[in-house]
């Protein structure tokens, strides 16, 4: 007699509550399985996020924090080359933020904290199709696209006016929130320039780093 007649013929019965069901040890055993196999993704994304090539990274030590820069060598090769050099140099160290506008970009690179001044040496252009989006770090210049020295801005926000004319040679992968807070010029202020800027504290190639 199958279970389907029992459960008919009782029917009259006053029927028992729906009870949650409980968790047994498989379970159990299965939860914690999935929660370990989470942990482990999130540990290997984070490591792949931190493992870069520590000769193409730059360590940027801001008053507000750390900042983490991707440098990119077979977009840029001459740029990364020469800001590399120039880090070395410790030429950047103590070096202001002398333009400064909120929701565009933050620029840094002149040791007279002027805007007209730098390295004393050009890059030839290296235009790309690397769009600038909140992040990109690219090589400021004058009119000649020729005329890049050693200024350059991190992107606040997306700035797609800006693609294929002006270099892209990084791109921040942690610390914004760091950039974000570099101090800014005065609202309304055409030029950007910044009264007392932030400076830049110190500026490592990460490979330097290495104990």
């Amino acid at each position: 007699m199958s279970r389907g007649v029992v459960r008919r013929r009782r029917a009259a019965r006053r029927p028992t509550p729906a009870r949650e069901p409980t968790r047994g040890p498989t379970t159990v055993m299965r939860t914690f399985s999935k929660l370990l196999l989470t942990i482990g993704l999130i540990m290997t994304l984070t490591e792949s996020a931190q493992a870069g090539d520590p000769e193409n990274t730059l360590i940027m030590e801001l008053e507000h924090g750390t900042v983490v820069i991707e440098m990119l060598p077979d977009v840029a090769p001459k740029h990364v080359a020469r800001i590399k050099e120039l880090t070395r140099e410790g030429f950047y160290d103590g070096v202001v933020f002398h333009r400064v506008m909120d929701g565009f970009m933050a620029q840094t690179g002149d040791p007279t904290g002027t805007g007209t001044g730098g390295s004393g040496q050009n890059i030839d252009a290296e235009f790309s199709s690397v769009p600038f989006e909140r992040g990109t770090v690219g090589m400021a210049r004058a009119q000649n696209p020729n005329s890049g020295d050693s200024q350059f801005f991190i992107m606040f926000a997306d700035g797609s006016f800006l693609n294929g004319q002006y270099t892209v040679w990084g791109r921040v992968v942690e610390g914004m929130e760091a950039v974000d807070q570099i101090k800014k010029a005065p609202a309304g202020r055409q030029s950007g320039m910044v009264d007392d800027p932030d400076r830049v504290v110190s500026m490592k190639v990460q490979a330097d780093t290495a104990q």
